[in-house]
């Protein structure tokens, strides 16, 4: 059985209050990420997600790649910043050598990207020396409940191989182990800073204690990131990780 039904891994339905939950993780994650001083990012999450906007806020400027197989999404037409520059490319030819402070590599990014080593190798040449990346990706904890969801019981025995999950919609995920994960970015000549499940905390967990008690957001929060399951394979949807250009 899914951790989180198919239907539900948009974000919407009966799992609101987590999703609600998942959203402010991810956003105290990036917040606790970013550089102390003001630099430059590069964010390629595609358009997808606020992550511009947050970085914006807290005195970043940054370069937003549009994923031009996508429309915009409907608020970025009234997300007007002008420490924000937004560019529709399927590629980074067009930003020099070691240019970048950062990179966030968020909303599955690397996942949707099947040559996820050739994505990953042009978001590092950008990357200055000490430069950082944030990333997150599906986790075969994710794909192999997809493909058990949709009795494709025969490729759950491929673990150990490049995982290409279909989805009920046609398009194709690729999911990964922290090992795989850690051997991308070292592959991309980073050093991995840490990873982990993005979250631990289940749905059911999370939905219980916020209903017994809206205010408890902020407290669910903080036991999400005090938690150090690193290397954890066997909980979360998505992994997340940071890594560093030396």
């Amino acid at each position: 059985m899914l951790p989180i039904p198919a239907k539900e891994l948009n974000g919407s339905g009966a799992l609101g209050p987590y999703w609600t939950f998942y959203n402010a993780v991810a956003a105290e994650q990036l917040r606790q990420w970013l550089p102390e001083r003001p630099a430059l990012l590069l964010d390629i999450s595609g358009g997808r997600g606020r992550w511009a906007a947050q970085a914006a806020r807290a005195g970043h400027q940054v370069i937003e790649v549009l994923d031009f197989r996508r429309s915009a999404e409907p608020w970025l037409r009234d997300a007007a910043d002008d420490r924000i520059r937004r560019v529709r490319a399927d590629d980074l030819s067009f930003l020099p050598d070691a240019s970048v402070d950062g990179v966030i590599a968020e909303e599955r990014a690397l996942s949707v990207e099947i040559m996820a080593e050739s994505a990953l190798a042009d978001a590092a040449r950008v990357l200055r020396p000490g430069g950082r990346m944030l990333i997150s990706v599906d986790s075969l904890v994710l794909g192999m409940a997809i493909l058990a969801e949709q009795n494709f019981w025969a490729h759950l025995r491929q673990t150990g191989e490049v995982m290409l999950v279909p989805w009920p919609d046609g398009s194709i995920t690729r999911c990964f182990s922290s090992a795989q994960l850690r051997e991308l970015l070292t592959g991309a000549g980073l050093t991995v800073e840490w990873v982990r499940p993005r979250t631990v905390l289940s749905p059911s967990t999370v939905d219980h204690v916020l209903l017994y008690d809206a205010r408890s957001l902020s407290r669910l929060v903080r036991t999400e990131l005090e938690s150090r399951p690193d290397d954890d394979d066997t909980v979360g949807i998505h992994l997340v990780a940071s890594a560093r250009r030396d």
